[in-house]
């Protein structure tokens, strides 16, 4: 009996690199002077503008090519340069976005993500704030466009890894109870007469407060309503006619793909589901012009999606 072959992929292969090209590649090079483990004994002192080259002219200057991140992941760039040199407070956003950008690659590999980091965990605080900070801005050119859409990428790698301790403790504070401070009084109090038991847990975290972290924890809990707004200001400025601009586009897909992900799961849709429909997101998603633009037609569909899960 013969056996039935598989459907052609649709997507084109990226070629793999020969040996020979490897050896003689730039980061391969780069990698033997700083990080390889092959060459440890004879490693050049650790230098922040390696990275900021290697990430202008590999990740950046590539268009964030598939084929040139791959040859840093193949480098062990992430475990053996990044995160052991990140510092809270003196990483640049170019070593924010590659640690970023090689996460990304190690689930679209499907290969363990979190073990750098679970090897030096007393930074990934610092870097998770960092990482969200970067995700409100507001710069809006196209390299920014596509960093922004990685940072939301690897934000629903964060909410889809909560089996994963280190990633647990830091997203959970942005969808607990404490995150309908961003709500009317009135709008809560509606909510809290539903579930009554709600009202004291609020008066519970409200006491349990520390006034020197209030605006920290303040911020947090206004983080998604903030990451809302901003996706809402990016959808509507899209126009019905007239060019368009594709990493956009490509932004407010990603962001309803994490929108539909924080909805399906139960630790994350209890609180957030109320803060999102007080935003009106889905109607807005549904009104905005690109809907009614053929490049819209996938956002139609993850919209369409969206409004079904809820």
């Amino acid at each position: 009996m013969k056996a039935e072959t598989a459907p052609p992929s649709d997507k084109p292969k990226i070629p793999l690199p020969t040996l020979s090209q490897i050896n003689a590649d730039r980061i391969t090079q780069l990698a033997n002077q700083y990080w390889s483990p092959q060459t440890k004994e004879s490693h050049l002192p650790y230098d922040a503008s390696i990275v900021e080259s290697i990430y202008q002219a590999e990740i950046l200057g590539s268009h964030f090519s598939v084929r040139r991140i791959m040859m840093l992941e193949f480098s062990q760039y992430l475990e053996n340069y990044l995160w052991p040199h990140y510092k809270a407070g003196e990483a640049s956003p170019a070593h924010m976005m590659s640690i970023i950008v090689m996460i990304n690659e190690k689930f679209r590999e499907r290969v363990p993500a979190w073990q750098a980091f679970l090897k030096k965990p007393e930074h990934f605080p610092a870097f998770f704030e960092q990482v969200l900070r970067a995700s409100v801005e507001d710069d809006q050119t196209t390299s920014n466009m596509r960093e922004q859409t990685a940072l939301l990428l690897f934000l629903n790698h964060c909410f889809g890894s909560m089996e994963v301790q280190l990633c647990r403790d830091q997203v959970k504070r942005l969808v607990s109870l404490s995150m309908w401070i961003s709500l009317q009084e009135g709008r809560r109090n509606q909510e809290f007469k539903m579930v009554p038991k709600w009202r004291k847990y609020w008066r519970a975290i409200q006491k349990k407060d520390k006034p020197e972290l209030l605006d920290k924890l303040n911020w947090e809990r206004l983080y998604l309503q903030r990451l809302m707004i901003k996706f809402m200001r990016i959808l509507e400025a899209i126009p019905e006619d007239g060019d368009i601009d594709a990493h956009a586009v490509r932004y407010c897909e990603r962001f309803l793909e994490l929108m539909i992900d924080l909805e399906a799961l139960l630790p994350t849709r209890r609180f957030f589901n109320t803060v999102m429909d007080d935003c009106h997101l889905v109607v807005r998603s549904q009104m905005a012009p690109l809907t009614r633009r053929p490049e819209g037609q996938l956002f139609c569909q993850v919209s369409e999606h969206f409004a079904l899960t809820l």
